[in-house]
């Protein structure tokens, strides 16, 4: 089954961990430390991401990764300049650009979320995270070994909450977990390149 159709297909626990699992994979772009979203995926374990303890969650995780604004969070657009004395500065629009979509991501996420909202968040969070990677990948085309890494990361977290419901919480936070150590390596990696 398609992304598109595992994140139509999905309920409410689903969704939420779909667009949390997205998020936490990009982390590392945001400066957070790895278990800033560890108390949103309790909530969701603890009941789903209805209640306030979700709201609650979500607030503190948006207060310490400083992302609470989401009119705050426009993506840069491409860089400047071209030819090959720009390469370097494409790298840090790319960068700059990924990291305004995961503080997005954060930013847009339901406080009080229902089926409806969580559905458009989770389908926001897919095709940024899918955007943060591509930028990030170091194939020239759309669909390099980060994307496609990234894409099936998406279709198993979503498999997981469909075939276990609660149960597959675990083993999505794991898949998401492999996620954000692969992303913080090419981060740094790309940091050590510009140094």
């Amino acid at each position: 089954m398609s992304l598109v159709d595992l994140i139509a297909r999905a309920d409410e626990r689903g969704l939420a961990a779909s667009g949390l699992a997205c998020l936490d994979r990009c982390v590392p772009l945001l400066g957070g430390d790895d278990e800033v979203l560890r108390p949103l995926w309790s909530s969701l374990a603890d009941g789903g991401a209805d209640g306030d303890a979700w709201g609650e969650r979500l607030a503190k995780a948006r207060a310490e990764l400083d992302c609470a604004d989401p009119s705050a969070d426009t993506v840069p657009g491409p860089a400047p300049g071209s030819g090959s004395g720009a390469e370097t500065e494409a790298a840090v629009s790319d960068e700059d650009r990924a990291a305004a979509l995961a503080r997005r991501m954060l930013a847009t996420a339901p406080g009080d979320p229902c089926a409806s909202a969580l559905r458009g968040w989770a389908d926001a969070c897919s095709a940024a995270a899918l955007q943060i990677h591509r930028l990030l990948d170091v194939a020239a085309d759309g669909d390099g070994p980060l994307v496609a890494a990234e894409r099936r990361r998406q279709v198993a977290v979503l498999e997981l909450l469909a075939g276990r419901g609660a149960g597959g919480l675990r083993p999505a936070l794991e898949v998401s977990t492999e996620g954000r150590r692969v992303l913080r390596a090419v981060v740094s990696r790309r940091a050590r390149g510009r140094s």
